[in-house]
């Protein structure tokens, strides 16, 4: 009888991907705290380690943003750079008469380009790690969970019947868009929900069948669009991060901070449902509650981020799992570390797609492909030989 009430182990997987893990190098960011109030000794998050740890990503998100702002088909020195700012906001618009064609490139083409690849890779990296540890399952991203194809297929809809401008002189693009990630992550919710719960294999199986349909859809209607707006469909698909008109991007940016917000409210909900969802409703957590703001809230940032960027593959998979390789699980950490880190990676992927090739351009979502392609294998890869 003793041996049958013996408490199994935990899994190792399991075990690794709930457990908040120590900051690679010398400086832990979790510290093991023995008191009277915890005494189970359980991993403690240190308020100074987080502050240090969020205070060098984003001053590395800044160096990086700098040193992207000089490459490009044509190359501007960053003291010029800082100077056509300084005179920007001194002079005003004034400046691009003025200046010649530099200060035009790098004020109204350049600096609204890196601005908007950086929300989208936060946006997108935020996504990701709200579904993975939902689906406690490192492989899930936005594009494998259907949000993306459905976002894609409400934009392609709106420019199959010409639909201009919307109230207040929005792109038609973005409410579509929009509409659509938010159509497609409720049929998954709906195909993948059993008998009150929410099985994660049914869940990204229904994900990869939403995919495929809204794919299809798309690549039916591009076939019959003239071929001006099927280029412009195509272009769009790839992934593009020509700068969006102000309220598109204001739109984004209103989404990305309160969606993101909310995301990071359910950070604490999240590090316990990674034991389990019976675990998590017998330590107070409203399940159900948390899968429908997880759900709501990523369709909505994605539909934001597809709207002005077209489909943009891997970001919300790779990001998450690469930080969460580095910094741990704790998802008060992972949240906003990958919405910095994504962000100065699609930052970097845009730079490298802007001057590769120059002047040609090479679409953003191929190169992040490029990336995350091989990303996944590695994943699929080593997932195997765990279960080995």
């Amino acid at each position: 009888m003793a041996r049958i009430l013996e408490p199994r182990p935990e899994p190792e997987g399991l075990r690794s991907y709930a457990e908040p893990q120590p900051l690679a190098g010398s400086m832990p960011l979790l510290t093991r705290s023995s008191s009277p109030s915890n005494p189970a000794n359980i991993s403690v998050l240190s308020p100074l380690r987080w502050l240090v740890t969020m205070g060098i990503l984003v001053v590395a998100s800044l160096v990086g943003f700098l040193v992207c702002l000089q490459f490009g088909a044509e190359r501007i020195s960053l003291s010029e750079a800082f100077s056509m700012i300084l005179r920007l906001l001194q002079e005003g618009r004034a400046i691009l008469e003025s200046s010649g064609p530099a200060a035009t490139i790098l004020l109204d083409v350049r600096l609204p380009r890196l601005a908007l690849s950086f929300l989208v890779g936060g946006t997108l990296a935020t996504v990701g790690v709200g579904l993975q540890a939902l689906l406690r399952n490192p492989l899930a991203d936005p594009y494998v969970l259907g949000i993306s194809s459905g976002a894609a297929l409400g934009a392609a809809v709106a420019m199959l019947l010409g639909v201009g401008t919307a109230v207040g002189g929005m792109s038609a693009l973005s409410l579509a868009a929009f509409a659509g990630g938010l159509l497609a992550i409720v049929l998954v919710y709906r195909i993948a929900m059993g008998s009150g719960d929410l099985p994660m294999p049914t869940l990204l199986l229904a994900g990869v069948i939403i995919t495929a349909i809204c794919s299809a859809l798309v690549m039916f209607i591009t076939s019959v669009l003239d071929p001006a707006r099927a280029y412009t469909m195509i272009s769009w698909l790839m992934g593009t991060l020509s700068a969006p008109d102000g309220v598109a991007f204001a739109v984004l940016i209103g989404v990305t901070a309160l969606g993101g917000l909310a995301l990071f409210h359910q950070a604490r909900a999240l590090n316990v449902l990674t034991l389990g969802e019976e675990a998590a409703r017998s330590l107070g957590v409203e399940v159900e509650r948390v899968k429908r703001t997880i759900f709501v809230i990523s369709a909505l940032m994605t539909g934001a981020a597809v709207s002005v960027s077209g489909l943009i593959g891997f970001v919300g998979m790779v990001v998450p799992h690469a930080v969460r390789m580095v910094l741990g699980a704790d998802h008060r950490v992972v949240m906003p570390a990958s919405a910095l880190i994504g962000g100065l990676f699609l930052m970097v992927a845009d730079t490298v797609a802007r001057t590769a090739l120059a002047p040609a351009e090479i679409p953003v979502g191929v190169v992040t492909a490029l990336v995350g392609g091989p990303f996944f294998v590695y994943l699929l890869v080593a997932r195997r030989g765990v279960m080995r």
